[in-house]
């Protein structure tokens, strides 16, 4: 009998640890997929000239060069916190280059409300792979994510 009362301890146990990793990893996503949509809008808005472009790729958020000294947008490529892999699914821009990533996972997200103002619509979504971080050229780029 006490045997099983620890096998049904350690389950439970083992449960609350995977549903603790998988809430560290969602609130990753939001940090990241923000931070990203946010070099995206720096790539857009420092284009030079007078047409503003999305970067072709996500390689180019690291090095622009676009410029004499080469800029840089984003300090590293991260993995997608959810899937733990590299490789996002990419939104393109009409006009051509990246506006928006996405995870690649079709799990179902713990958060279901309660996001910040660019990410409201994410309440209606019923997985990762449906949370797109998009840079929106009219859309306020100083919102943090937060719990």
């Amino acid at each position: 009998m006490v045997i099983l009362l620890m096998g049904l301890a350690l389950a439970e146990a083992g449960n609350r640890w995977s549903d603790m990793q998988r809430r560290e990893r969602e609130q990753e996503l939001l940090k990241v997929g923000d931070t990203i949509r946010k070099a995206i809008g720096s790539y857009y808005n420092l284009s030079p000239g007078m047409v503003k472009q999305f970067p072709p790729t996500l390689a180019s958020l690291l090095k622009d060069d676009r410029f004499p000294t080469p800029q840089r947008h984003l300090r590293k490529l991260y993995i997608d916190p959810v899937t733990q892999r590299e490789g996002w699914g990419l939104l393109y821009a009409p006009s051509g280059g990246i506006m928006g990533i996405y995870s690649l996972s079709g799990e179902r997200p713990f958060k279901t409300r309660n996001f910040p103002a660019p990410y409201q619509d994410f309440e209606k979504k019923k997985a990762y792979i449906d949370w797109i971080f998009t840079y929106m050229p009219e859309m306020d780029n100083s919102t943090m994510p937060t719990e």
